[in-house]
């Protein structure tokens, strides 16, 4: 097993990683970003028990990868060991722009109803998991 082989699910998983940290810059950011507005206010902010719009949108964020992170790591993995390392690293790099896609889909702020345009971000999620999970599926009934 070399480095060279598996480059494209290493450098996918190495890009997730910086996304997943990326999450929770952006959350630390906006929690201390709303505790200063809440304070300038004289109001205290409440960082678990709260409905601050922002502040739940950013919570979704690093939530959504963590929901997600242990099926698709261990799926690409597995694909990239049983079937093949190309068409593992192609998914995941779909997967990866589509927790990118996350955030701009959902906007700033996080309320009732989830917009619907966070639908395309989502839907090329699954699919990318259903891809993977499928392939998997077929290498281990067909032996390819």
């Amino acid at each position: 097993m070399s480095a060279q082989t598996f480059a494209g699910p290493l450098l996918v998983s190495v890009a997730y990683v910086l996304v997943y940290y990326l999450m929770i810059s952006n959350q630390v950011r906006v929690k201390t970003r709303r505790r200063r507005a809440y304070r300038a206010r004289g109001e205290t902010f409440d960082r678990y028990f709260n409905t601050d719009r922002e502040m739940l949108a950013a919570d979704r964020l690093v939530g959504n990868m963590l929901e997600h992170m242990p099926a698709f790591l261990l799926l690409l993995w597995l694909n990239a060991l049983f079937v093949g390392p190309r068409g593992a690293s192609f998914a995941g790099g779909a997967y990866v722009v589509s927790r990118l896609l996350y955030p701009l889909m959902m906007g700033r702020q996080l309320g009732r109803g989830v917009p619907t345009r966070i639908l395309v971000a989502t839907l090329i999620g699954y699919g990318v998991i259903a891809y993977l999970t499928l392939r998997l599926v077929i290498a281990a009934l067909t032996g390819a």
